[in-house]
């Protein structure tokens, strides 16, 4: 089933989710293969589940753009443990579709998580890896990338937001 993308200015986007406490039930499961699939069918390398209006620590990320189905990843309750290096990118977000900014992040991180079976484990990545294990589990505590522009930018960006809005062009 594809989830319908939830927009900035729904408040779950900005509100930390909840922790996930229930593992490797056929519910979490068949949620997980939901988000791959809303993830692929709006494009994107990555997918926290506040994004689809559901407020739990859940995130998915495939940076094959599903050329690969090893590179699937899940990270459940994740919590960035190490950062090393710095890279800067264009970014953007499902959920602030037509707006992409420079963003600075850290080139190396590792992140600490569980998967669908609640089993914990720690992954490293690198460069893109590294940008979507950052911008998704920020998702997860309520934090968007465009706390990381300048607020000139982020203020434009928000202004445009709210016209879009009023023309009744942003959901």
């Amino acid at each position: 089933m594809v989830y319908p993308i939830v927009k900035f200015g729904n408040p779950v986007l900005e509100t930390e989710a909840a922790d996930v406490t229930e593992f490797d039930t056929p519910e979490l499961h068949q949620f997980l293969e939901d988000m791959f699939e809303s993830m692929y069918a709006a494009k994107g390398v990555g997918l926290a589940a506040p994004q689809i209006g559901v407020a739990k620590k859940i995130a998915v990320i495939d940076c094959s753009n599903q050329e690969r189905p090893e590179d699937k990843i899940v990270i459940i309750n994740p919590k960035i443990v190490h950062t090393e290096g710095k890279q800067v990118g264009e970014e953007g977000c499902l959920s602030i579709p037509g707006f992409r900014e420079q963003v600075r992040r850290a080139k190396r991180v590792t992140v600490r998580a569980q998967n669908a079976k609640g089993e914990e484990f720690e992954m490293t990545g690198e460069d893109l890896l590294a940008r979507a294990f950052l911008h998704e589990t920020e998702h997860l505590y309520g934090r968007l990338y465009i706390s990381h522009i300048s607020a000139l930018k982020r203020d434009l960006m928000k202004r445009k937001i709210k016209k879009l809005q009023r023309a009744g062009e942003w959901g």
